[in-house]
């Protein structure tokens, strides 16, 4: 509304922004703060709270006004990569491959982004209870647990173990194999070979989707 001398906004007389200003001002703060801890934390997955606050061209003081804690940034960079994992997967269309060809894209893709972020294998994860850290999976193991119920249906894979406990294994041997990565036994590339003939066999995959290797 306009004030009675200037006729100028309410806003610009000196006026607190309205809230809808105030809560884009914070969402465009905390996208920055988790734009630079994931640049930052893709290369330093030691970077303090400090340096991520100086990558976002804000005050410490802000990026602890959102993330009260390092934990709470690193729960907000995981959340991202997986929303990122999670679109890119969308767009492999899996569910129109062969089963075992899209085992291999879903396992091919995934490891293309965690490529993009080699340091975040080094960044310890926070710690999540069992509901969070199922819900940040869920992009991955909703995927697995179709394939492999498709794969078995169509005769690709084998049928003596439940579609749920092969995506939770295929999960923990992507975590292994970014493990191996990370202490340094294993170059990227020979981990994803070695991730993607393990979880074939896990499988119980024909031969033939072997030579696709």
């Amino acid at each position: 509304m306009p004030s009675r001398e200037s006729g100028e906004p309410a806003e610009s007389a000196g006026r607190r922004p309205a809230p809808r200003r105030r809560r884009a001002d914070a969402e465009r703060s905390r996208s920055a703060i988790v734009d630079a801890a994931v640049r930052l934390l893709g290369e330093r997955p030691e970077a303090s709270v400090e340096a991520i606050a100086a990558a976002a061209g804000v005050t410490r003081q802000t990026v602890y006004a959102h993330y009260p804690s390092r934990n709470e940034v690193l729960s907000a960079v995981f959340d991202r990569v997986t929303a990122e994992t999670d679109a890119a997967l969308d767009a492999a269309r899996l569910d129109e491959l062969p089963a075992a060809t899209g085992l291999l894209r879903l396992l091919d893709v995934s490891w293309e982004i965690a490529d993009r972020y080699p340091g975040l294998r080094h960044a310890e994860p926070p710690p999540a209870d069992r509901r969070q850290e199922d819900e940040q999976h869920r992009p991955i193991t909703d995927r697995l647990e179709r394939i492999a119920r498709r794969g078995q249906e169509s005769g690709e894979f084998a049928r003596d173990a439940e579609p749920h406990w092969l995506a939770a294994a295929t999960v923990a041997l992507g975590h292994a194999a970014g493990a191996e990565v990370a202490a340094g036994r294993m170059t990227p590339a020979a981990a994803a070979e070695a991730l993607r003939v393990g979880v074939l066999r896990l499988h119980g995959a024909e031969a033939e989707a072997e030579a696709e290797l």
